[in-house]
């Protein structure tokens, strides 16, 4: 245990290991580490008590009382660094602008376990699949949705953007530290998940979302209206991508398919506004959550 400071002026191996963290998945998975950056995530990790590695801030810099909270109650263990302010600007992905003087505050956060049971699944559950989502920044907006509309936890599932990826963080502006998300590498992995619920007494039912009208799809899977659809009970959701919509695998596993008609010449909705959409109607149902 130690509340020493570490001071970094220099782009020494500690600093190249936490800007690794910026663009690396792979080193982000290793070190079960990611940057949060922004008041807002900031402020989130900090009321939640969310595992930190390391509170960054700006050499010779006298903090605000927000900053000067997170840092003083941090954890013991929590290693606590000043560093160069042109070296934090690195880490915090923003250059100060003029009369401005850059971030206070970076973390290194711990990553949360893709524990699929760390998502809680009652008889009102409602969970967000992210079929592979391209975009960090449509990933951390639909997470943001997600937990302004009720739902009990995302998955992102398959190859595709990284819930640690700083973007999606920012874009989440902290939801992603708010909510449980949780990725899974393949359909199969969460189909298991949702039939040990099932087999447990909780008749979760999988509804998939696509852009056509309703209908037989070709499949032999009747599409339905998204209004149409009962989204009252246990429910996963899922959303595909933009490009081509839902897997097959995540086709097949559908128990109804709701759609969301557009018109005008747009090829498609963007994959966050979709997920948007089929959750604003999800707590529509539901009687819209209330904050508390």
């Amino acid at each position: 245990m130690t509340t020493d400071v570490l001071r970094i002026t220099t782009r020494n191996a500690r600093f190249q290991q936490w800007e690794a963290l910026r663009g690396n998945r792979s080193k982000r998975h290793r070190s079960g580490e990611m940057l949060v950056q922004g008041v807002r995530p900031i402020s989130v990790a900090h009321e939640r008590a969310w595992p930190l590695a390391a509170v960054l801030a700006p050499l010779d810099r006298r903090l605000s009382a927000w900053a000067q909270d997170v840092w003083d109650t941090a954890d013991r263990d929590v290693v606590r660094v000043r560093m160069a302010p042109e070296l934090l600007a690195v880490l915090a992905e923003k250059e100060p602008e003029d009369g401005e003087d850059g971030a206070e505050l970076v973390l290194v956060a711990r990553s949360a376990p893709d524990d699929l049971d760390r998502i809680p699944v009652g008889e009102d559950a409602l969970v967000l699949v992210l079929d592979r989502p391209a975009s960090p920044g449509n990933l951390g907006s639909s997470v943001r949705s997600a937990d302004a509309l009720g739902a009990d936890g995302v998955v992102v599932c398959g190859r595709g953007a990284d819930p640690t990826d700083s973007r999606a963080l920012r874009a989440s502006t902290g939801s992603l530290l708010a909510l449980p998300v949780v990725a899974a590498p393949a359909p199969s992995q969460v189909l298991a998940w949702v039939a040990a619920h099932r087999a447990a007494g909780v008749p979760l039912t999988v509804v998939g979302t696509e852009e056509a009208g309703p209908g037989d799809d070709g499949s032999g899977l009747t599409t339905t209206d998204l209004d149409d659809v009962d989204l009252t009970g246990p429910v996963v959701l899922v959303v595909g991508t933009e490009a081509t919509g839902m897997s097959a695998a995540w086709r097949r596993a559908c128990d109804v398919v709701a759609t969301i008609p557009i018109g005008g010449s747009a090829s498609s909705l963007n994959a966050a506004a979709s997920a948007g959409m089929a959750l604003y109607e999800a707590a529509r149902q539901r009687g819209f959550p209330r904050r508390g």
